[in-house]
């Protein structure tokens, strides 16, 4: 067995793939390189490696509906979006200062995209990151509730440094589970920070929650410290729509 076989099989077994794939261009690339700037090279390929199979992974994870990112966002079709607000998001200097984000808007204007975008930013800096409809994060807290696990569900979603709640608004939240989305509220209030995406107006949470007293005080700790977006603008859906609908005309 050669020496390079050997090496190989060493690189292998550190799994230093990385380092193992691009070793070969080294051996018979520039010989201008001295050691320790090949060793310098390789380590840095093998740091970046890991660093994108770690976001992959965290991403994964995270269970994001689909995978979208802020650069993909069409800020020309939603004019009432603040591009540069979004950008500055991207530090995740919100998520180190346990800040919340609120993204306010009729069906199909972006709202999601934004949250998901910000979401797999985190996740590409190794920030803890969870997404969750609400109506099922609702289920699942009445459901340990009634298991007498209430507890450690909480704890589950109290570690991630960002939870992502998507859909508030949707479908009406009875009394027991606005209770217990206020115990999840509460428990992260200025601790981790919470990203929030709902299709009415905050005057009217009362609605949704059934209890205007509670409604108030989730709102009362999801808006302190938080970054408020109100979308105006038109659907994304209705535009994929009438731009299909538009090509299919004129291929006719």
């Amino acid at each position: 067995m050669t020496a390079y076989t050997e090496l190989e099989n060493n690189l292998e077994a550190l799994k230093l793939n990385a380092i193992r794939e691009y070793l070969p261009n080294y051996l018979e690339g520039d010989k201008q390189l001295s050691l320790a700037e090949i060793l310098k090279q390789l380590t840095d390929k093998e740091l970046n490696y890991r660093k994108q199979r770690s976001a992959r992974m965290s991403i994964h994870t995270a269970h994001f509906p689909y995978q979208k990112e802020i650069k993909d966002f069409d800020f020309n079709f939603q004019p009432s979006v603040d591009k540069e607000k979004i950008i500055n998001l991207m530090s995740m200097e919100f998520v180190e200062n346990a800040r919340n984000v609120l993204f306010i808007g009729s069906s199909g204007v972006g709202k999601t995209h934004l949250a998901t975008g910000l979401g797999v930013e985190a996740c590409k800096n190794h920030l803890s990151t969870y997404f969750v409809n609400c109506h099922e994060l609702i289920e699942r807290l009445k459901l340990a509730y009634q298991e007498n696990r209430l507890e450690p569900m909480l704890k589950n979603y109290l570690r991630y440094k960002l939870l992502i709640i998507d859909e508030i608004g949707y479908l009406p939240i009875d009394n027991l589970g606005s209770n217990l989305f206020f115990q999840l509220i509460s428990r992260r209030y200025e601790k981790k920070s919470i990203i929030v995406t709902t299709n009415i107006p905050l005057s009217k949470w009362g609605q949704t929650f059934s209890n205007p007293t509670i409604a108030n005080a989730i709102l009362d700790r999801l808006v302190h410290h938080s970054e408020i977006f109100k979308i105006s603008g038109k659907s994304y859906r209705m535009k994929d729509y009438t731009e299909q609908h538009t090509k299919q005309h004129l291929n006719r």
